[in-house]
Parts: C-alpha cells; sequence; structure tokens
C-alpha cells in the first residue's frame, strides 16, 4: 500500500457499495462521475486490490471490496465520533436508518424534522424494507439501525410503541356478497408480519379467503384497496384519508410492536443520539 488512506475515497466507496452506482455516487458526494470513478481507481491502486466488479448496470464488491467495506465504516465512524467529541459545533455524522414502508410514511417525516432541527450536521440515509429484510440488512451492517415490527408485546423494556393492524378497503362496510363467498385479499410478501396474521385471522374466523394480489410496496397495496378489487391489511396509522377500516365481518387483528435494532459493533454518537431521539419521540405521534 502506498501512503496514508484518503477519508475522501473512503466516503466515496462506501456511498458507491452502498448504492452499487457510480453515477449515484457522484451526485451523493457532489463530483462527476468521472472524477469518482478515479477515486475509485486510486484507491483500488493503493490498496492493490479490486474492490469493486463494474458493468453496464452499475457496481458491486468483490470479495477484497466486502471486507474492505468493514474497515472503512469503522474508520469513518472513529472520525465522526472524534470530529463529535472535540468539536464545539455539536454532533456530526451519517446514519443508514432502516425501517417498514408503512412506518416511514407515518412517523418518519415529524421524527425526521424534530431531529434535523436540533442536529443539522446529521445525515440521515434511509433504507426502506420489511422488518425480515432489515434484520439482514443490520447482520451485515448496511444498516447502523432500524425500526422493526415483532408481535411480542411483552417485551415492555424494548417495545417503543404499538401498532393495530387493520383491514382496508375502499368501502365503509364490507358486504361479503360483493365477492362471493371467497375475500380476495392483497398482501405483501409471505415471509411479512402482515401478511401471517391476515391468514390466520381469516382461518380462525372461519372465512374463506384468497391472496389475489401481492407486493412488497405499500403504495401498491393502498392502489389495490383503492381499486375495490381486493381488501388489504396496513397499520392504522399508514391508512390514507380516503380508505377505510373495515371491522366485522372480518375478523380482529393483532397488534404489532415496534423495537430499535441496532447492527452489531460500535454504535458512534450521531446513531445513539438518534435512536434516544425516536424512543423519546415515537410514543407521543
Amino acid at each position: 500500500m502506498h501512503g496514508p488512506l484518503d477519508l475522501r475515497l473512503l466516503i466515496t466507496f462506501v456511498h458507491a457499495a452502498h448504492s452499487g452506482s457510480l453515477s449515484a455516487t457522484a451526485v451523493q458526494v457532489g463530483r462527476t462521475q468521472s472524477a469518482v470513478t478515479m477515486q475509485m481507481q486510486r484507491l483500488e491502486e493503493m490498496l492493490g486490490q479490486n474492490l469493486l466488479h463494474r458493468s453496464g448496470s452499475g457496481v458491486r464488491l468483490t470479495g477484497s471490496g466486502e471486507r474492505f467495506l468493514a474497515y472503512a465504516e469503522r474508520i469513518l465512524k472513529m472520525h465522526d465520533e472524534a470530529v463529535s467529541a472535540f468539536s464545539d459545533k455539536g454532533l456530526h455524522g451519517s446514519i443508514v436508518f432502516g425501517s417498514p414502508e408503512d412506518y416511514l410514511l407515518s412517523f418518519f417525516p415529524m421524527l425526521l424534522k424534530s431531529f434535523g432541527t436540533r442536529y443539522p450536521d446529521v445525515e440521515i440515509k434511509v433504507v426502506s424494507a420489511p422488518t425480515v429484510e432489515l434484520r439482514g440488512l443490520l447482520q451485515s451492517r448496511k444498516v447502523d439501525l432500524a425500526l422493526v415490527s415483532t408481535p411480542n408485546l411483552n417485551d415492555v423494556d424494548n417495545v417503543v410503541r404499538t401498532e393495530p393492524l387493520v383491514w382496508v378497503g375502499s368501502k365503509p362496510t364490507l358486504e361479503l356478497h360483493d365477492f362471493g363467498d371467497t375475500v380476495p385479499l392483497a398482501l405483501p410478501a409471505s415471509n411479512a408480519m402482515d401478511h401471517r396474521a391476515a391468514c390466520e385471522a381469516m382461518a380462525r374466523a372461519g372465512l374463506r379467503y384468497k391472496i389475489s394480489y401481492a407486493s412488497n410496496s405499500l403504495a401498491g397495496l393502498i392502489g389495490l384497496a383503492r381499486s375495490g378489487l381486493a381488501i388489504c391489511v396496513m397499520t392504522q396509522e399508514a391508512v390514507p384519508p380516503d380508505l377505510h377500516i373495515l371491522n366485522a365481518p372480518l375478523p380482529h387483528l393483532p397488534h404489532l410492536g415496534m423495537l430499535i435494532v441496532f447492527a452489531e459493533g460500535d454504535r458512534s454518537p450521531a446513531v445513539t443520539t438518534f435512536a434516544d431521539h425516536i424512543r423519546a419521540t415515537l410514543p407521543t405521534l
């Protein structure tokens, strides 16, 4: 290796690793795409390793790139901690925050506004994914912390807030004869808690149903509910004002708990402070 590592190269590399696109990275770091390409080539030359596979569709990490990413992120976090500890300008740093789409829609604008007012120098990048995918992203350290769902409401020390799941349709009431004897459901993927809760509730109630549409996009599920072709399930706070929460003859759905979960390893002051802000603010929204 020739010379010390340049933090600017590490920042660009981490952006490229997470975005999978040099053009997107160029926008994020405020440089041209050719400049970003040259930065990555320089970093690879310094390390004597190929870090990125390049193709027409973007970039992805090599084996060496996967290993180096962990080091790069640790170095940048240590840098942020040092700056925060010895700076009079307040909290600095960058956070990758993950959350299911319905929580982002319901709560994140208010969380971000109140946090950003107090800590304007903290950059927050948002990843929207179902809980099962977020746990994998946390394990691989692609997300620093995430707001995830749990069916276990007894974990009172860790559950930040509970949210009821509700049936949602285009009309105020559900008439079973509108659909014959089988209720069409629009649900997320089968490994999602919403999906399992809906199917289990229908089975317990002895109601016939079919999965007519599957989508991990909340916007897609809302669109299907608006069409009147299916009934969907979401958290109550995420229901748009033009749709209706449905009750009987549909069965009762459970509540979900909301937890803050961290990636393994050291937490930066920015990550810890944002988690504390969520714990203090989310129950009041």
